[in-house]
């Protein structure tokens, strides 16, 4: 469909999947409860700014990692009927297996050939259990891998840092940090919000066609939204 006067809006899909880690340690001084509140949270958030663009149309999934990897939210499903249902945490984490859940969906089929970026959004409390390192570059060889918005939350102290660096891939963002459940409740809206913008904001600024490059927002202004001396993680 093309945008003219007197015709239809141009509608691309944008794919927005969390990729959460549900290892034993997010048990731990009640990670995972905060995470689940953070992303019901989040999405009321998320389906204000779908409405503001009516040029995308955002379907929202998620994986959780721990002792292997599954769909928690397996049909990409419009964010207005999207509902959260509680993530529970136990085993390890091993992110490889989730990343190569995630690179399956991002070939094509069954992803289309004309579409937004998908934005991708890990959120992990500790390491990699498993080798994650070749579902990374198998991810990252996609065409949509490769042009995805990542973003990355790091939960606590023993998050590693340089592993949701390589993740993200850019040198001018960095690993949101979360110390505390205010801090998490904030970095997941930004992530929701500011990174869901940006990412469906190509296709708005061209007069509804896909731009040639993506705009990737500098989520990095926000690394130290909602710390304060009383971090608990």
């Amino acid at each position: 469909m093309s945008l003219r006067p007197g015709g239809r809006v141009a509608v691309r899909p944008l794919h927005f999947i969390w990729i959460a880690d549900c290892s034993g340690s997010m048990r731990v001084d009640g990670k995972i409860q905060e995470l689940n509140f953070a992303i019901r949270e989040a999405i009321p958030e998320m389906r204000r700014v779908a409405d503001e663009n009516p040029h995308a149309e955002v379907l929202v999934r998620s994986v959780r990692f721990a002792t292997g990897a599954s769909w928690h939210v397996e049909t990409p499903t419009p964010v207005d009927s999207f509902r959260w249902t509680d993530l529970q945490a136990d085993g390890v984490s091993d992110l490889g297996a989730a990343l190569r859940l995630v690179a399956a969906q991002l070939t094509v089929p069954p992803m289309p050939e004309r579409a937004l970026p998908p934005v991708l959004v890990l959120i992990s409390d500790g390491q990699p259990t498993d080798d994650f390192e070749p579902a990374l570059r198998d991810l990252l060889a996609l065409p949509w891998g490769a042009a995805a918005v990542r973003a990355a939350i790091a939960i606590g102290e023993d998050a590693d840092h340089e592993i949701l660096q390589r993740f993200i891939g850019r040198g001018d963002m960095r690993p949101l940090r979360a110390h505390n459940p205010e801090a998490l409740v904030n970095q997941i809206r930004f992530i929701s919000t500011a990174v869901l913008q940006s990412a469906s904001a190509p296709l708005a600024a061209s007069g509804g066609q896909p731009a040639p490059a993506i705009l990737i927002p500098k989520v990095a202004v926000a690394d130290a939204a909602g710390d304060k001396p009383e971090d608990v993680w």
